[in-house]
């Protein structure tokens, strides 16, 4: 248990909202219009925590060094505005585990690597998020994840300690950005997992298989 916890940190997509399938029509339209075969969902959805650079890897095997990169991600973009509130929605069991953290006297925020044209939309969207305490974009700091600069402004804002916050995230980045803030860190197995598909190695704190399970880790009220 995490016994000295004063606040939970959450990564988005892939820990509280399940977005991969408008990120994957956004990227898959992409090829649709250059008369390229449709590709199934599952082979986006393991990268869908990685935004544009998983998408465009999956759609294209495009890496962001490739000479073209920027503006297709502009392009999947464009295409992802069109269409992030199509299908994207709370994983089960979030609605309970936030209400429940909040009966207990946690605030809880919000850290992602999703830039804030599409994070703020999104939150102001859906009404469970009207409650977080904290939100932090990929570019509301110089850094993104796996950087801890994104972490520490978290905590600066809820004017914590980082290491009275715990940081959940389903990608290895999450853990490292986590353990380099000075945070635990719960590793959501349940989530994209990125293109290895384990936690395996990600040493994290500890591991959770459900958004409920970790209610378990959290001081009692």
């Amino acid at each position: 248990m995490f016994h000295s916890v004063r606040a939970v940190l959450f990564d988005l997509d892939g820990t509280l909202i399940d977005s991969a399938t408008d990120l994957a029509r956004a990227a898959d339209k992409m090829r649709t219009d250059r008369g390229l075969p449709a590709r199934p969902l599952a082979d986006y959805r393991g990268m869908a925590g990685a935004g544009a650079r998983g998408m465009l890897s999956v759609a294209f095997g495009m890496a962001p060094d490739h000479p073209e990169f920027g503006a297709l991600r502009e392009e999947f973009f464009a295409n992802y505005a069109a269409c992030m509130f199509d299908h994207t929605a709370a994983f089960p069991e979030v609605p309970e585990l936030l209400a429940e953290i909040e009966s207990r006297g946690i605030p809880w925020g919000v850290v992602t690597n999703k830039a804030a044209r599409f994070t703020e939309p999104l939150l102001g969207g859906l009404p469970l998020f009207a409650r977080c305490a904290v939100a932090i974009s990929g570019d509301t700091t110089p850094y993104a994840k796996p950087h801890p600069a994104p972490l520490l402004e978290a905590a600066r804002r809820l004017k914590l300690a980082p290491k009275h916050c715990v940081y959940v995230g389903d990608d290895e980045r999450d853990m490292l950005a986590g353990r380099a803030a000075g945070m635990p860190t719960a590793a959501a197995t349940y989530g994209y997992l990125g293109a290895a598909g384990t936690v395996d190695g990600w040493q994290a704190d500890a591991h959770i298989n459900s958004p409920m399970g970790l209610l378990q880790l959290l001081p009692l009220p």
